[in-house]
């Protein structure tokens, strides 16, 4: 075993000749590679953003329905509303809210599995959305001011055919 005393010892040699070093990056390549991860970043923080706008969006608020209580009679579908009245009768997550216009039922969700949200002829202010002859439920607000938050209201009206159609049947 022989050792040679070569002056490229420790160096590859490439192509044509040229020495190719190991532990020198490529700065393009590094470049390329920082680049592309703030990009990356860029793109990640933007999405962010906008799921969490999107989120705020979809969240119940307190300020989405106005809070004057309109009568049960004059609700219409889509719309944001409150409503006060007594509670007339309880159904599991439903319950019938009534005020001296009518009667409407209320969805609570799962919020109100048990039966046992409200209890038959306690005053209640409930806001939420009117779709399809339900009050999709997203407050309730007892008589001493304390307030129970259901969920979504129902979510955003929809827009499809069968819904142009059931709008064409209503006055």
């Amino acid at each position: 075993m022989s050792f040679e005393n070569n002056e490229n010892a420790g160096h590859d040699e490439g192509p044509e000749g040229k020495h190719l070093h190991p532990h020198q990056p490529n700065q393009k390549r590094t470049r390329h590679l920082a680049a592309l991860g703030i990009t990356a970043f860029a793109i990640l923080a933007v999405g962010a953003a906008a799921g969490a706008g999107a989120v705020k969006l979809t969240r119940p608020n307190v300020e989405l329905a106005p809070m004057t209580p309109v009568a049960i009679s004059s609700m219409t579908d889509w719309n944001l509303v409150t409503v006060k009245g007594r509670v007339a009768e309880v159904f599991g997550n439903q319950f019938i809210v009534q005020d001296d216009s009518g009667r409407a039922l209320v969805e609570t969700g799962p919020a109100g599995d048990s039966g046992k949200l409200v209890d038959v002829n306690e005053p209640v202010t409930v806001q939420g959305r009117f779709e399809h002859g339900f009050l999709h439920g997203s407050y309730i607000v007892r008589q001493n001011g304390q307030t129970v938050a259901l969920g979504p209201a129902g979510g955003p009206p929809h827009r499809g055919p069968i819904d142009d159609l059931l709008r064409r049947d209503r006055p």
